[in-house]
């Protein structure tokens, strides 16, 4: 799977709405529908889409990873969260959609003010989880006006032959080499917790899932290794894999081995109503309403539960660990290299945002190992910087700023590990309150990335560490501290998270996860300081009574330290940043090219 450019001509652009909204009010006029709602998520809930599933986008021109579409008769209305406001207007025709926010009250709120009586709504099942539908239903109904299911849906109808094909990407084998396990001892391990809560079967149809749980890849998916697809597992272990055909490699099926029957996704609904009578678990989080409803009436006993890859995927074992380590290792040379190139020609001549991404992409494909980045590079210049995943544009793109900050969000896929890494980088002379504000911000990454804390313990717990030291000034951040990250899947992986927001899931050994406290100037810059780590095995304290787990940092890169007041951190913490970049200099200097290496040694020379 060839490395996938990042583009900066959008295929979409504002002339989007005023020319498809039209087409898809006529299709609805055909299917007796007053309104359609269009959510961002395809049929496999995925956070980033294959051309052919990227429905939000063809209706609207918006780009985002997150968001929604209600059109109406005579208006429409889209959704987008706090990352996309400065996207959504650049990108959507203000006089066809009226911009709303996706979370504060989002879709529902606007069903219950923009619907009457009597009004017909469509959907399309397969594309609405379990739960989200039913807000939606109760919405609707308080309005009086009533959501009824479609296929095809009015959006599909519209776009017709304009509409590219469903990829078919091959699916290949992952070998143990870099997966650690077999498929087949994955399946029974498995199979048997389905077993033990009095299950016959799992329907698994996140595409990550199945990517792990078969111990294949594939390339459907932009900037993530993954095959469109279902599976049926049963308790024995054995399972039902439906695939496009035109994907199926010929090693595959030998591969997947005699207790995997390989099926075509024209297969699936005779196989979901042959579970008549069984006990089946769906995961609401990740399968759409199409399932419940399909399996509920062929006789299945639904049973609403977590997807059973999702944890066992989410602590890596040894063989992944070592993997991940490798390709941070790697990474981290291109990264540095990068940061040399910013450090020296960058200070001179300022690379505006698109020639930044380009030349770290660049970087990273010398390596001769990227398949592809993992999420599309963010690069905020100055005052671009405050916009959280920002993500430049040829019509939003600006130069670096001579007395500013570059923030640089990136991170690439390869077959032995999945990265991710932020760095804040200084152009020219900071002042003094970005110097004070970025070592805030070191030191909530520095507390986190230093606690031991014991068995039992959720993100939400730590995730004041990361705030603390912002907090004590009046200062905060309005994103997440960190997330999970998937080993050659996806960059955003659950079930764990480290946020305000509660989460019941205890971090785990082997858990990947980031570490990215930040602060956003409105107008000014923003400033981020991102590593994944991984969650280390329970040790002993000197003199404590309990076993402790900890983190092991993975990104290797240097943490610009003309952004740091010595002074404001403690002598623990200077020790701390000293070590980090000591083994910097020793894991990424020994094999960079000599003029970085030699950059190096200076920049990660001790406080």
């Amino acid at each position: 799977m060839p490395p996938m450019r990042q583009t900066f001509d959008e295929t979409t652009d504002r002339s989007f709405g005023p020319k498809h909204v039209p087409l898809i009010r006529q299709a609805m006029a055909d299917q007796g529908l007053d309104g359609f709602v269009a959510p961002h998520e395809d049929e496999h809930q995925n956070e980033y889409l294959p051309a052919a599933n990227d429905r939000l986008a063809w209706a609207t021109g918006f780009t985002g990873s997150a968001g929604a579409a209600v059109i109406l008769k005579d208006k429409a209305a889209i959704f987008v969260d706090g990352r996309y406001t400065l996207q959504v207007r650049d990108q959507v025709d203000p006089g066809t959609f009226e911009i709303r926010d996706l979370v504060e009250g989002g879709v529902p709120a606007y069903l219950e003010t923009a619907t009457g009586k009597g009004q017909v709504i469509g959907y399309d099942p397969r594309l609405h989880s379990p739960d989200a539908l039913d807000r939606l239903k109760a919405a609707a109904a308080k309005a009086g006006s009533v959501l009824k299911p479609v296929s095809p849906n009015p959006l599909d109808a519209a776009w017709g032959q304009a509409r590219p094909s469903q990829p078919t990407a091959p699916v290949v084998p992952h070998p143990k080499e870099y997966s650690g396990e077999d498929s087949a001892a994955k399946r029974h391990r498995l199979g048997e917790g389905l077993e033990g809560r009095g299950a016959d079967a799992a329907v698994i149809t996140a595409p990550a899932s199945l990517a792990w749980l078969f111990n294949v890849r594939g390339g459907d998916v932009i900037r993530s290794p993954l095959p469109l697809g279902q599976a049926i597992l049963n308790a024995d272990g054995s399972a039902r894999v439906f695939l496009d055909p035109a994907k199926v490699t010929p090693d595959l099926p030998a591969w997947l081995g005699n207790e995997v029957r390989l099926e075509t996704p024209e297969d699936l609904p005779q196989a979901l109503a042959e579970l008549k009578g069984k006990t089946v678990v769906v995961d609401p989080a990740v399968s759409s309403s199409w399932y419940f409803e399909t399996l509920a009436a062929s006789g299945a006993t639904v049973q609403r539960g977590e997807d059973p890859t999702v944890l066992p995927r989410a602590c890596k074992n040894a063989v992944e660990i070592a993997g991940t380590k490798r390709a941070h290792v790697r990474d981290g040379v291109a990264l540095c290299r990068f940061l040399h190139w910013l450090a020296t020609e960058g200070q001179t001549n300022p690379p505006d945002e698109i020639e930044a991404v380009s030349k770290l992409e660049a970087f990273r494909e010398e390596t001769g190992a990227l398949k592809d980045l993992s999420f599309d590079t963010i690069a905020g210049a100055a005052s671009n910087g405050a916009i959280v995943h920002y993500r430049p544009t040829e019509r939003l793109n600006k130069r670096s700023i001579q007395g500013n900050l570059l923030l640089i969000d990136s991170g690439a896929q390869y077959l032995d590990g999945t990265t991710d890494v932020t760095r804040t980088v200084a152009i020219g002379e900071p002042t003094a309150e970005m110097c004070e504000r970025f070592t805030l911000v070191l030191k909530g990454h520095l507390a986190l990335g230093r606690v031991r804390f014991p068995a039992g313990t959720t993100g939400s717990a730590l995730d004041v560490l990361a705030r603390q030291a912002l907090w004590a000034h009046g200062l905060d951040y309005d994103h997440g501290t960190g997330h999970g990250v998937g080993s050659y899947l996806g960059v955003h992986e659950g079930p764990h998270r480290i946020a305000k927001l509660p989460n019941m899931v205890a971090l785990r050994p082997g858990m990947i996860v980031s570490n990215e406290p930040g602060y956003y100037k409105e107008g000014g810059y923003g400033i981020r300081i991102e590593n994944l780590q991984f969650v280390t095995e329970p040790a002993p304290i000197p003199g404590g009574e309990r076993p402790m787990l900890g983190f092991e940092q993975l990104t290797l890169a240097p943490i610009d330290r003309r952004l740091v007041v010595k002074a404001l951190l403690t002598n623990e913490e200077i020790a701390q940043l000293d070590a980090y970049h000591a083994r910097v200099l020793t894991e990424v200097g020994a094999k960079a090219p000599a003029d970085v290496t030699a950059w190096l040694k200076a920049v990660c020379a001790p406080l």
